[in-house]
């Protein structure tokens, strides 16, 4: 790894784990939802740490391709994930927090796309960018589920 890809690096890093913090959220939310829209929303978390999964081992593969290391323990991804999610009681706080844990995740990709750019990095700000565009198309769906 080279100087120039460091800050690139370090964003794709909080990538992951932003992107694996959410992913144990959307599936301990597929666990514990309740309610009358149960089925529904059983199945929109499973439909969203699924995608969340395939999307983990891309970002650390990119992080390799870059040559540095990809986290090596849940503490070292955890310590890239930021804050956890406020714990939900219903149906619709998990629906509340999953949006903001989107919202937070589109945040860093918007920042880490323009630094990869900044560095002459089009691989890693055309991932990024395909990231972003499946964290606003989920949030659009999410946000139009609370209406």
């Amino acid at each position: 790894m080279n100087g120039t890809n460091q800050k690139t690096v370090d964003n794709l890093r909080h990538v992951l784990g932003q992107t694996f913090n959410l992913y144990f959220q959307t599936q301990s939310y597929h666990w514990n939802v309740e309610g009358p829209n149960f089925r529904q929303l059983h199945g929109l978390f499973e439909e969203q740490y699924t995608e969340l999964s395939g999307a983990l081992d891309d970002i650390a593969e990119r992080i390799r391709i870059l040559g540095a290391l990809a986290p090596v323990s849940v503490a070292e991804m955890m310590s890239y994930a930021g804050d956890d999610a406020a714990p939900a009681h219903s149906a619709a706080d998990m629906i509340s927090n999953t949006i903001t844990a989107h919202r937070t995740l589109a945040d860093t990709l918007r920042q880490a796309i323009a630094q990869a750019a900044d560095e002459g990095d089009e691989v890693t700000a055309g991932l990024l960018t395909d990231r972003l565009a499946t964290h606003e198309k989920t949030l659009w769906m999410l946000q139009a589920s609370q209406k």
